[in-house]
């Protein structure tokens, strides 16, 4: 019996050898293998007339003598109200949503949602199966105070938004276009043609969010994001787009967060302009 044991474990063994499931384990794809990008999200072209279009809604909104009920920039939207509890401190959001689907911009950070499935507000991971867009006026309570207040348009922030203490008095102001800072930095190549080189977010006087940097025929050159004035994540340089294919050229890795204490940024991966790999950090 004890002789069968040990023939059966060595056949197991020697299966277990087997060429096939050797070929198995060497199928696993290497993620750098290709620096050909496929990401759906990553933008093509630079922004076309940028803030222009909800300035022109707004002006058409304000001719309007009255304004149909939860209606906003054009489009009919649900109110709804989500209430939470911490120990004797009750919060209330008073937001709206709407049913139908838009491409969030693949330009902006920070994208707000109603997630109907687990009764909460995010602002990342948007998918039209698991919620909706955020549009119209948002608001804050703490009890019976605001805490703040705003404007969403297609799950972006817009126009003007205010905070305040438990006291009523202003603690913040921001105002917003499409998401995108009021006071980000914009250089062209050709202002005329609004052919914009360098897209750079900034709140109180500090990079804040997604940078972008163009080449000449609006194709992507470099992205990257900032947080409170210093670069973090993965930033990607790209070839020069050819038969409308985008290569990456360079991933550099920079701190996780900001004021990482000792963090040095570091060539992640590089890839020639067909796309094929000619170094990888060991890192």
């Amino acid at each position: 019996m004890k002789n069968l044991f040990y023939r059966f474990g060595l056949l197991l063994l020697l299966g277990g050898m087997h060429p096939g499931f050797a070929q198995e384990s060497e199928s696993v794809t290497d993620p750098d293998s290709s620096g050909v990008e496929n990401s759906r999200l990553l933008p093509t072209s630079t922004p076309v007339l940028l803030f222009s279009a909800v300035e022109d809604e707004e002006k058409k909104d304000k001719k309007k003598k009255k304004r149909k009920k939860n209606v906003y920039f054009g489009e009919k939207t649900k109110k709804t109200l989500l209430k939470s509890s911490f120990r004797e401190q009750v919060t209330y959001q008073v937001f709206h949503f709407t049913l139908n689907h838009r491409q969030p911009d693949p330009y902006i950070r920070d994208i707000y949602w109603y997630d109907s499935r687990n009764k909460a507000i995010k602002s990342s991971g948007y998918r039209p199966s698991a919620g909706y867009l955020l549009h119209g006026p948002y608001e804050r309570r703490i009890g019976e105070n605001v805490v703040e207040s705003g404007m969403y348009y297609y799950g972006t922030k817009h126009g003007r938004w205010m905070s305040f203490d438990g006291k009523n008095i202003l603690l913040d102001k921001r105002h917003y276009a499409e998401g995108w800072p009021k006071d980000s930095r914009i250089t062209y190549y050709n202002r005329g043609e609004r052919k914009i080189e360098k897209l750079t977010p900034i709140e109180y006087e500090l990079e804040e969010g997604n940078y972008y940097h163009f080449y000449p025929d609006g194709q992507v050159a470099v992205t990257g994001e900032y947080r409170y004035g210093e670069k973090v994540g993965l930033w990607t340089a790209y070839w020069p787009a050819e038969k409308d294919k985008t290569v990456k050229k360079r991933e550099i890795q920079y701190q996780p967060e900001a004021f990482t204490a000792d963090f040095k940024p570091y060539i992640r991966a590089e890839w020639d302009r067909e796309g094929k790999l000619i170094y990888r950090s060991t890192n």
